[in-house]
Order: C-alpha cells, then sequence, then structure tokens
C-alpha cells in the first residue's frame, strides 16, 4: 500500500524556485532514500512535505489523504514524523521534557504513558539521562533523543535529514539497529536524507537520486556498493 505519494511538486523561497516538479511514491514499511549534492532541493523536498514550505504546483498525499494545503501540525498528527538537519532538540529542557513534547501529538492522554514506557524500551541509553538537559548531550545523543521524541508521538512515516552529520562511528551504527528494529516492531516508514552511502546502503530498499530539484533515477540497495553505478548518477565515490 502507498502511504506517501508525491505528484508534480513544486516549492521554493519566495521567488526562488528549487523543487520542478518531484513525482514518487512510497510503500508502507520500507525505507526510501533520497540521494543528491547539497543543494540539489532535498531537504526542500522534506520541508514541502511536511508543510513547513508550501507548494506552488502539485500535491502530497499521505496515508489516502491530500494534505498538500494541510498546515504542518496537521500533518504531523496524522502521523508524519519529521527530524530536521540539526536535529532541533530543547537544549534547555531535560530528556524528559523533550520526550514529552513529543507525547503532546497523541490527542488521547491514556495513550501517553505508555508510549512514553515503549519509547525507552526501544531507547534504552535514554533512560540513565532522563533528568539532563538536552543541551549537554552528545551529537550522537541528541539525534537519538530526537528519534526518539518524534516517535513517541507515533508516527506512521518518519522523515530524517541527515541524521548522521556530526556523530561519532559508534552512534552511527547504533542509529542504523535502531532504525532497521523500528521497522519491524512498529512497521515504521522511513524515507532519508543522506550523503554517507555507506548509511544509507545498510537501511534503503531502494533510493532516488535528486539533482536541481528533479528526480532523475532510482538505484537498488545493491546499486549503492556499486562505485561507478554511484558516480554515474549522482558523482559521489
Amino acid at each position: 500500500m502507498t502511504i506517501l505519494s508525491v505528484k508534480g511538486l513544486r516549492a521554493g523561497y519566495g521567488r526562488v524556485p528549487i523543487l520542478h516538479g518531484i513525482d514518487f511514491d512510497v510503500e508502507a514499511g520500507s525505507c526510501i532514500g533520497i540521494l543528491g549534492h547539497n543543494g540539489m532541493g532535498k531537504s526542500t523536498l522534506l520541508k514541502t512535505i511536511v508543510g513547513q514550505i508550501p507548494a506552488t504546483a502539485g500535491s502530497v498525499s499521505f496515508d489516502g489523504r491530500d494534505v498538500t494545503r494541510k498546515a504542518t501540525h496537521l500533518r504531523c498528527n496524522s502521523g508524519i514524523g519529521y527530524i530536521p538537519q540539526g536535529r532541533e532538540i530543547f537544549p534547555n529542557l531535560s530528556v524528559r521534557e523533550n520526550l514529552q513534547m513529543g507525547l503532546l501529538r497523541l490527542a488521547d492522554r491514556n495513550e501517553r504513558r505508555p508510549s512514553f514506557e515503549r519509547v525507552l524500551e526501544e531507547f534504552p541509553r535514554l533512560k540513565a539521562l532522563l533528568d539532563r538537559r538536552g543541551g549537554v548531550l552528545s551529537g550522537g545523543e541528541q539525534q537519538i533523543l530526537a528519534i526518539a521524541r518524534s516517535l513517541a508521538g507515533s508516527p506512521k512515516l518518519l522523515m530524517l535529514d541527515e541524521p548522521t552529520e556530526g556523530i561519532q562511528p559508534s552512534i552511527v551504527d547504533e542509529i542504523i539497529e535502531i532504525l532497521k528494529s523500528l521497522r519491524i516492531s512498529r512497521g515504521l516508514t522511513v524515507l532519508l536524507v543522506e550523503q554517507k552511502l555507506d548509511f544509507i546502503e545498510a537501511l534503503v530498499d531502494s533510493t532516488f537520486v535528486i539533482q536541481r530539484g528533479k528526480i532523475t533515477g532510482s538505484l537498488a540497495s545493491a546499486d549503492l556498493k556499486n562505485t561507478a553505478t554511484v558516480r554515474e548518477f549522482v558523482g559521489f565515490s
């Protein structure tokens, strides 16, 4: 079943167009990568899907409903989780309070405590950090907190923008295992913007290549191991 459908999507900043007619579908339970150089529209695409940037043309459908003109908070409440580049946790709030902010997306208050407990079981590293301010955590711990905060609201789709940026290798490996586990335990769908090929290859079922605001091709997971193929599409090595 298709959970996210993007058709003819155009968006930009003021009079500067960035996306020039993006088309792709994401199947429920899959992990899809978005690969491309800086400045090609990857972050703009995620921000437009979640509603932080308005679409100037085209459509975004999520879970069978057109959300193109919906406000960001309504898209999040419908089941879209988004972790931007830089994580954007609340640095002056404790880990516990950051997680509680994620729980606010659950309209049924009776669901909040079980969700909080489930998140701590899925992210045991955070148990010892609950009373620590988010701003004093390492970059890797902040990224884990950002993922946990988003999962506290029980999203169906999790979108991550450059999740390995500024993170030590040991926690990058931990995040890979976390995301693999969440796909199984929650049936979570993941849309992943990333430039580290080993990270994206370890997780995705397939990858869309974006160049100058357009999807120009797709790569199977196995293709990401082939340097010549990747270079042909995006010039990475």
